[in-house]
């Protein structure tokens, strides 16, 4: 299983952004995104849950940022609105395979790579 993030980028206070994840091999419903702002530990955003029928969200970011998956296409998305500089990290989409998924890093078996999100003010 693989999954790669892209979508990153430099953007102003208040814009919004989408960053897409593609996923390489089977990984059931659970997958989501996790940030890491600088000089900070990695931090839960957005993910769904193992049925795919429910959404964890961080407490202070729901209502700006959203996800969203295309089965198909093997892709999931994060859109994010209304960015603040407090927003700038490296976004990660991650998938938790046969751990379930959750709002914990542990709780996930597989990462992609970041993209970096740097809004500016």
């Amino acid at each position: 299983v693989q999954l790669q993030a892209s979508g990153g980028g430099v953007v102003e206070v208040g814009d919004s952004l989408t960053l897409s994840c593609v996923i390489y091999g089977e990984i059931g419903y659970a997958v989501g995104w996790f940030r890491r702002a600088p000089g900070a530990e990695r931090e839960f955003v957005i993910a769904y849950n193992r049925n795919g029928d429910g959404i964890y969200y961080a407490h202070d970011l729901e209502g700006r940022f959203t996800i969203s998956r295309h089965i198909a296409k093997n892709m999931v998305y994060l859109r994010m609105n209304n960015l603040k500089p407090e927003d700038t990290g490296v976004y990660y989409c991650a998938a938790a395979g046969s751990r379930g998924g959750g709002m914990e890093e542990d709780d996930y078996e597989y990462w992609g790579r970041g993209t970096q999100v740097t809004v500016s003010s």
